[in-house]
């Protein structure tokens, strides 16, 4: 018992020194003015139009991500737990294969595909088609979040489908259930814990993501991740990029909280 508690020692301490510390720093800076003074000014800034805008932006365009993530996650989840151990463990390892390229090459591999002179508008030349504009639109946005993100509703809709005793469905259909009846009765009810597993995966990243709108965006859509970036790195105010830090962290925490409430066993996260 003693060597277990021992072997906690390593992850304890880099919970502390990853997690908990840097926490509590942007809790001290949200809720301190420069001059340390307790206040709530830091997280009413969330209030002013410009960052109204980029928070409602963000939300809006991570919303119709996540939407999409599902409609094309859910489909292929199915078509992959019904496939034997060896073809689902190919077809999973192509699918995750460019998560394992750096995160920051992969979206700017998409600004070369998008960009004016990029590969999609010359195809489009060739075919002597009207040029596009692609790129620094919230198109390009919300193709780098779908993109980068899929994997992630993917992964725990996947796991949840594969538990699903298959007995249940055999029985199911021997009872005179047919595929509509079958699917809206069993496997999507079983399934939820995935779905809302998957949809907490991707809506926090892409809400809370700069890196994506940045290179795929521009400077002319901010989204409340760019608002966050420029008060920490070009405005050097830590105390109101922390305020509105926190602000998000409402989000996560909501989001916590639906996992907590549909995937109590942690079949959704469990992959």
């Amino acid at each position: 018992m003693k060597n277990r508690k021992l072997l906690t020692g390593p992850y304890l301490f880099w919970a502390a020194s990853f997690i908990i510390i840097p926490l509590l720093m942007i809790v001290y800076y949200g809720m301190t003015d420069k001059e340390g003074h307790f206040t709530f000014m830091n997280l009413a800034r969330i209030t002013t139009p410009e960052n109204l805008k980029a928070l409602g932006l963000a939300l809006l365009l991570s919303f119709i991500s996540t939407l999409i993530c599902l409609i094309l996650a859910y489909p292929l989840a199915m078509i992959l737990s019904e496939k034997s151990v060896n073809q689902t463990s190919f077809i999973v390892l192509i699918f995750i294969l460019p998560m394992w390229m750096n995160f920051l090459l992969r979206t700017l591999a998409w600004q070369n595909l998008l960009e004016k002179n990029g590969i999609i508008n010359m195809i489009l030349e060739f075919f002597h088609l009207p040029d596009q504009t692609l790129i620094n639109t919230p198109y390009a946005i919300v193709l780098g979040m779908v993109y980068n993100f899929l994997p992630f509703m993917v992964l725990p809709i996947y796991n949840v489908l594969s538990k699903i005793d298959k007995d249940v469905i055999f029985a199911a259909r021997d009872l005179g259930a047919n595929n509509m009846q079958t699917f809206s009765k069993i496997i999507f009810p079983l399934s939820i814990p995935g779905i809302i597993s998957g949809i907490t995966m991707v809506f926090v990243p892409s809400l809370t993501t700069f890196v994506i709108s940045d290179l795929l965006g521009g400077s002319k859509i901010l989204l409340i991740g760019n608002v966050i970036e420029q008060e920490f790195k070009q405005g050097s105010n830590w105390n109101v990029g922390s305020g509105l830090s926190l602000v998000l962290m409402i989000f996560i925490i909501a989001s916590m909280a639906l996992i907590a409430k549909y995937d109590k066993d942690g079949e959704g996260t469990a992959f």
